[in-house]
């Protein structure tokens, strides 16, 4: 029930709420959105929203990860959750995956890395007590 990306288009609101997407939760900060107001975007689209701003490795954190959790656990639906490339997303998601769903470290890792998670894992490791990548 969750689907990850980066910045969905305007136009792609109604296509995910098409594949059963109830609520979309974006991690961008108003500074990167620009004039666009995605809030309205996706609540015209009839969908739920939350923000939740990260705005970089500073707010990858076992607090922030819990709050997405929360959110997605809450949702009524299927889930999107978007930054603008996926990193952020993966990252937190790995933390969370760690925290609350039962996986190892290293499992809630590659969780990470398939939701996204790039050139934030070393913040990731640090935060799940793993080894710095040799």
């Amino acid at each position: 029930n969750l689907v990850t990306g980066g910045q969905p288009r305007v136009e792609d609101w109604l296509a995910l709420r098409g594949r059963q997407v109830t609520t979309v939760i974006n991690l961008r900060t108003d500074a990167e959105m620009g004039d666009r107001d995605e809030a309205q975007e996706v609540r015209a689209a009839g969908l739920d929203y939350v923000q939740i701003p990260i705005a970089g490795a500073d707010d990858i954190d076992a607090a922030h990860a819990d709050q997405l959790w929360q959110h997605i656990q809450a949702a009524p639906g299927r889930v999107m959750v978007h930054c603008a490339s996926g990193n952020r997303v993966g990252a937190l998601l790995a933390i969370a995956a760690a925290r609350h769903d039962h996986m190892s470290p290293q499992q809630a890792l590659e969780f990470g890395k398939r939701a996204g998670l790039t050139r934030l894992e070393p913040k990731v490791r640090e935060v799940l007590d793993l080894p710095a990548k040799p």
